[in-house]
């Protein structure tokens, strides 16, 4: 039940109505029941697997809160060992063992298994995991009610692909059934339209693009071409994924509920630090909350300050997939951020660059990361060589690229220039006068339009991150 199908949003309109039609006291159970059904559209087995993850959490929380000053801290070890457990066996095993029968002979069985990768597991892992952690911490309190607390972890607007929610967020908001205002509803239409529109228009147009490059169907290769290719898969991946965050967003905001931001236009950060600070924000501050921080994060020095961000980021590759590849865009964003950290280290003292040196930031930025997406992109190391290869020492040539590419890139750049500070959009969602209400409805029409013309309709382009 994808984001752009029909099927979906006939799905969400029956859910808005429900909701908010059925007694409060029902309204919870038709949600997580919803949210099931929607999880369970992909593969009902799947549901089975997420109503463990509810029922095995909701348990172990209380188990670490009533017994914090004996084995909490031993409960909450086995707990994460536990929820971890599954999402070794479906995501990681076959690729452990893959690379375990290049040293020793693996039983074929083993390596023969084809296990099928539940949608969505690695988001709910690690909210689980943050639940327990924070009951641990004090920072919040075991949920008695089981109905809330299995909506925190079913809620479907953000199920499959984030923002990742902490409890501390979502637990205040469940507490009674909050009606959208007049504001709440234009702010989630708002989001809901730029979401299809990022979907449907750009990333799935520059999903064209970078796969034909990226399976080598673009004929003779060149250095141009291959820069095409990347910038292509760049821009396919941010319009995808921002693309479904501001469409659960908007979903979520329908319902009543706040889900966090977690994109913050993060091609246009003047650093690698300023890059991963506005992107998937969710994953990036809980790798820093609950991984980077208790290795040490930057209070040992320089070095060890390297150390746990090379494994950080490493492991934050690993989350993204079982495969080498990952790995290598982890280790590689790893290493930039512990040559900026250096860098910053040894600049501590220096005056803030001016206009010229922002921008040239933003562009040696985007530059880093456009290189980073091609092992992230690329099906095996083999293609990431190919790639990277033609990329710095392929032969020149003209940017033969599809007059798509161009247009769209060239009104990303025009956007960016006329609406730095989302004045559009805030505009859209501000004032309830006669004037404000028609110019709402003439940008609605006006991108409904826009989505009719010119949406990629003849293909489906799955969002990227469900594979996650």
């Amino acid at each position: 039940m994808l984001f752009n199908s029909w099927i979906y949003w006939g799905f969400f309109s029956i859910v808005l109505v429900g909701y908010f039609s059925i007694p409060e006291k029902f309204s919870k159970i038709f949600l997580i029941f919803a949210s099931f059904v929607f999880y369970g559209s992909w593969n009902f087995s799947f549901t089975l697997l997420l109503a463990a993850y509810i029922v095995f959490n909701y348990l172990s929380a209380l188990l670490i809160h009533h017994n914090k000053n004996k084995f909490g801290s031993i409960i909450l070890i086995l707990s994460i060992a536990c929820n971890f457990i599954p999402i070794i066996i479906f995501k990681y095993f076959v690729f452990f063992v893959g690379n375990l029968q290049i040293i020793v002979d693996v039983p074929e069985k083993f390596s023969a298994l084809n296990l099928i990768l539940p949608v969505a597991i690695s988001f709910y892992t690690f909210e689980a995991i943050s639940y327990n952690v924070d009951v641990s911490r004090g920072l919040v309190a075991p949920r008695r009610n089981f109905a809330e607390f299995a909506l925190f972890m079913a809620f479907f607007p953000r199920l499959i692909a984030g923002p990742i929610i902490r409890p501390a967020q979502f637990f205040p908001q469940v507490a009674s059934r909050r009606a959208p205002s007049g504001e709440d509803i234009r702010w989630g239409m708002v989001q809901i339209i730029k979401g299809l529109i990022k979907k449907t228009i750009f990333a799935d147009h520059f999903a064209l693009i970078a796969d034909a490059y990226f399976s080598a169907q673009t004929g003779q290769p060149s250095m141009a071409g291959a820069w095409i290719g990347a910038l292509a898969f760049a821009f396919q991946i941010y319009f995808d994924f921002s693309g479904y965050t501001d469409i659960a967003r908007g979903c979520a905001r329908l319902l009543g509920f706040d889900l966090p931001i977690n994109f913050d236009r993060p091609y246009l950060a003047r650093n690698i630090g300023a890059f991963w600070k506005y992107w998937h924000i969710s994953l990036s501050t809980w790798l820093r909350d609950y991984l980077y921080i208790p290795l040490g994060g930057n209070r040992g020095g320089v070095a060890r300050t390297a150390i746990n961000l090379m494994i950080t980021m490493v492991l934050g590759g690993l989350w993204h997939g079982a495969s080498w590849n990952f790995v290598l865009w982890g280790f590689y964003h790893g290493l930039l951020l512990c040559l900026y950290h250096l860098w910053a280290h040894l600049r501590r003292n220096a005056p803030p660059p001016g206009f010229r040196g922002v921008c040239l930031g933003v562009a040696i930025t985007f530059i880093f990361v456009t290189i980073g997406w091609v092992p992230f992109r690329a099906p095996d190391f083999a293609t990431s060589i190919r790639v990277l290869g033609e990329m710095f020492g392929g032969a020149p040539g003209w940017p033969n690229a599809p007059p798509s590419f161009w247009v769209l890139t060239g009104i990303i750049v025009i956007w960016n220039l006329i609406d730095r500070g989302r004045a559009i959009q805030n505009r859209l969602v501000a004032g309830t006068g006669i004037w404000d209400s028609v110019r709402f409805a003439g940008a609605l029409a006006l991108a409904l339009f826009a989505m009719m013309m010119f949406a990629v309709t003849d293909l489906t382009v799955p969002f990227i991150y469900f594979q996650f």
